[in-house]
């Protein structure tokens, strides 16, 4: 299983920040070549501007198929943006985890 996790500050108007990972996940959530393969959540800390993002998938297919579709093209220019190209991401092989993650 592969991660990635994505960290940058936000400050700017949480209601197109919301927008925008709604449709993300929402696409993801709807994309019939993917289900249960790819997973994506993001957070926003409790100071009010850190926003993290977590993605997992099942394979470099996986992630190839995600990566081609214009919901991500999309998702991945708007988080451009609102980091305002401060974003730190790293990708990353799952060791261990719990169950039901």
């Amino acid at each position: 299983m592969r991660t990635i996790t994505i960290r940058y500050d936000y400050s700017g108007p949480e209601a197109d920040w919301q927008a925008a990972t709604v449709a993300f996940i929402d696409a993801i959530d709807k994309d019939p070549e993917i289900p249960g393969t790819f997973t994506y959540q993001v957070a926003v800390a409790d100071n009010g501007t850190s926003r993290v993002h977590w993605g997992r998938w099942d394979s470099a297919e996986t992630l190839a198929h995600v990566q081609a579709q214009d919901y991500f093209k999309t998702f991945a220019a708007r988080i451009g943006e609102f980091a305002g190209g401060a974003q730190i991401a790293f990708q990353a092989e799952v060791a261990n985890l719990t169950r039901g993650w």
